[in-house]
């Protein structure tokens, strides 16, 4: 990497997690690098770092304690833990062990390093390092999952000759390489500071009774992940989500509702003063005309329901916008891009995210997705099957190149 794309680290207080892996001696030249970068390194080893190298190697190259054990004397904070983790511009852990990875996932706090990981707000860049057979385990992988789905930041691991004699996926890469990535995401890191961004996420839900309602499969995934690759990179983030069981984004304001109609009213009231809006939400087309008062009973013979059409939000802030940028999403089954298109137009959007529901990792539910994206300009491009967070932060890239060209 060059040098000047280093510039970006100077200045930033990275909080490095190690821990018990061969690969912890690569973790030096990290510390290295990213100290010859201008940043300020704060070094957490785990008890199993210190099997394979020293406490004060890392304190000699970062020119700061290092942190070992969570009920030793502390050397200049009130409360350690909170201390590094208020602190921390970022947390980088790598190498990251199959177990760190797991505690990690189900939010365990019994050593420094992952009681850190729990009181941050900064973003968290992982890097897995073990055996290959360790890395492609289902646990391992539904544990990484669940941390992209959270909003860490995954740094996949290279392929080659490991230490244990194995030839595989498993190595953690070349220092270069993992200082190269948090240079770059501090650079796109101001990108978007001073912009309002306004996400919608989730499946909206319409009430039939006091019991039963009309829905879709919409998981808010793909809304979650944009709303946090956008604070990421220094927006003012304000998501509107229909009912979803993920957490909220760090960094992120959340308003919850239920119906099209509430998020009608609560996208209307954040619109006027937003840069950019991105309506991931699956917002349903028709509600019914009557809800009643109490449980409808079960009865002999066909039941009718008289639905009646929802606002169409995105189509009404296509005739309301001035400055702002607007995205929108199509979730179709088939003619993908007929349909996309088409509404890429009717509803006035700068671009539109288009996907087939119907294929295998690419529609709702899931933690990936497989897109196209089509400009107002006629522009398209088309994407594989990746992370719905690899995806937010490749939208974000298409906002920031729109608002560049503005």
């Amino acid at each position: 990497m060059e040098a000047s794309a280093l510039q970006a680290l100077a200045g930033r207080k990275i909080v490095l997690g190690v821990t018990g892996g061969i690969a912890a001696y690569k973790a030096v030249e990290i510390t290295s690098r990213l100290k010859k970068a201008g940043a300020e390194v704060h070094v957490i080893m785990t008890r199993g770092a210190e099997n394979f190298v020293t406490e004060l190697t890392f304190r000699e190259i970062s020119g700061q304690p290092v942190t070992t054990d969570m009920w030793a004397k502390v050397a200049h904070y009130h409360v350690e833990h909170i201390a590094l983790a208020n602190l921390a511009d970022a947390v980088l852990i790598a190498p990251a062990t199959a177990n760190v990875i797991a505690k990690a996932a189900c939010g365990l706090a019994d050593d420094m390093l992952t009681t850190t990981l729990l009181a941050t707000k900064a973003p968290v860049f992982v890097a897995p390092a073990m055996n290959t057979n360790m890395y492609e385990n289902p646990v391992t992988q539904r544990n990484l999952r669940e941390l992209a789905a959270r909003g860490f930041h995954l740094i996949e691991p290279d392929s080659g000759m490991l230490a244990c004699g194995v030839s595989g996926k498993g190595r953690l890469p070349e220092p270069a390489d993992v200082v190269g990535i948090l240079a770059d995401f501090f650079a796109k890191g101001q990108e978007l500071a001073g912009r309002k961004i306004l996400v919608t996420a989730g499946g909206t839900i319409e009430p039939l009774d006091p019991v039963r309602y009309l829905g879709n499969r919409s998981t808010g995934r793909m809304g979650y992940a944009i709303a946090q690759q956008a604070a990421n990179r220094g927006a003012e983030v304000v998501l509107i989500s229909a009912p979803s069981a993920l957490s909220a984004p760090a960094g992120v304001r959340i308003v919850r509702v239920e119906t099209a109609r509430e998020m009608r009213e609560a996208v209307l009231r954040e619109f006027p003063d937003s840069d950019i809006v991105i309506k991931a939400a699956a917002v349903a087309d028709y509600r019914p005309k009557v809800v009643a008062a109490n449980k409808i009973k079960k009865q002999e013979g066909e039941f009718t329901l008289v639905l009646e059409r929802n606002p169409d939000i995105l189509y009404e802030l296509g005739q309301k916008k001035t400055h702002q940028l607007l995205i929108g999403f199509a979730a179709e089954t088939t003619d993908v891009e007929t349909y996309a298109r088409k509404k890429l137009a009717k509803k006035n959007l700068d671009f539109i995210v288009a996907n087939d529901v119907s294929e295998e990792g690419a529609g709702f539910g899931v933690e990936t997705n497989r897109v196209r994206i089509f400009a107002r300009d006629g522009q398209a491009w088309e994407y594989p099957l990746l992370s719905k967070m690899e995806l937010g932060g490749i939208i974000l890239d298409h906002v920031e190149k729109l608002l560049k060209a503005k």
